[in-house]
């Protein structure tokens, strides 16, 4: 028996190693803005379960662990800034708060791990692999800028070389290279779930609130507070005319003309 949150987008399968299921296979278990506003109730709820040891967050499917954003939503949650502002606030509490879960909290990613999906996968405590997956940060393709918040998420994982290289090529990494630079932890073999749930079995056998306090401690000592300017360029992006064209091109299946784009905006940032 599994708990439906966000309009059927996630599905909680309880259990001493519990499962949250990104269920939009048919999207390529994208997000949606219901999605990321239950996504803190979910967390509090597997927070207030004494029963729940560990968590594992998944993506319905071998096509995809999360390919982002809902892109389909994007001319009505980024409508106006106060609309842009509510969207990015949503996106932000549902990433910190399951980075902040009390029990360890295991990415399982089986194909496209991208944008936002890749933001998700990042606030776990570990990312496990199927040979398959790949992962891109790609809000450069679309005129946009990764939040500070995310960006640092990055940064901890892969170092700033290598979060420069992501963010500003957006290109795609195959599974081989994400573990090399430390952007996910182990590649399976054979079954990425069934090694997730018997590392997060192991881990469920061990004293919870030891567990919890070291999450508590690393998270807090790896958590910068960022600069009001950081958020405030990040949020400018949202309404300069790149955005508009990189939306454009990507519903229009066509590359985007951002050289017209700069002018018309006035330059950069």
């Amino acid at each position: 028996m599994s708990d439906s949150y966000g309009d059927g987008g996630l599905m909680l399968a309880r259990g001493q190693v519990s499962v949250l299921t990104l269920n939009r296979p048919a999207r390529r278990n994208a997000m949606t803005r219901a999605m990321w506003a239950d996504l803190p109730a979910v967390c509090d709820s597997i927070a207030a379960d004494p029963g729940i040891r560990a968590l594992i967050v998944t993506g319905a499917g071998d096509a995809a662990f999360c390919a982002g954003a809902d892109i389909s939503e994007f001319a009505t949650v980024y409508a106006t800034g106060a609309s842009s502002a509510d969207y990015n606030a949503l996106v932000r509490a549902a990433q910190a708060r399951l980075r902040d879960v009390p029990c360890p909290v295991i990415a399982v990613v089986r194909g496209a791990c991208f944008g936002g999906g890749c933001g998700l996968a990042l606030a776990c405590d570990l990312r496990f692999a199927d040979a398959g997956a790949s992962f891109a940060i790609t809000p450069a393709r679309l005129g946009l800028i990764y939040s500070p918040e995310d960006t640092w998420q990055l940064i901890e994982k892969v170092g700033v070389a290598r979060a420069k290289d992501i963010l500003l090529s957006g290109r795609t990494l195959p599974a081989p290279e994400a573990l090399s630079i430390g952007l996910i932890d182990q590649i399976a073999d054979g079954d990425v779930m069934q090694k997730a749930h018997a590392y997060a079995a192991a881990l469920a056998d061990l004293a919870p609130r030891a567990l919890a306090g070291i999450k508590v401690i690393i998270n807090g000592l790896s958590v910068p507070d960022p600069a009001k300017g950081l958020n405030e360029t990040f949020v400018r992006s949202f309404q300069s005319a790149e955005f508009r064209e990189g939306y454009a091109a990507f519903l229009e299946k066509r590359t985007p003309d951002f050289s017209a784009a700069t002018l018309n905006d006035g330059g950069r940032a």
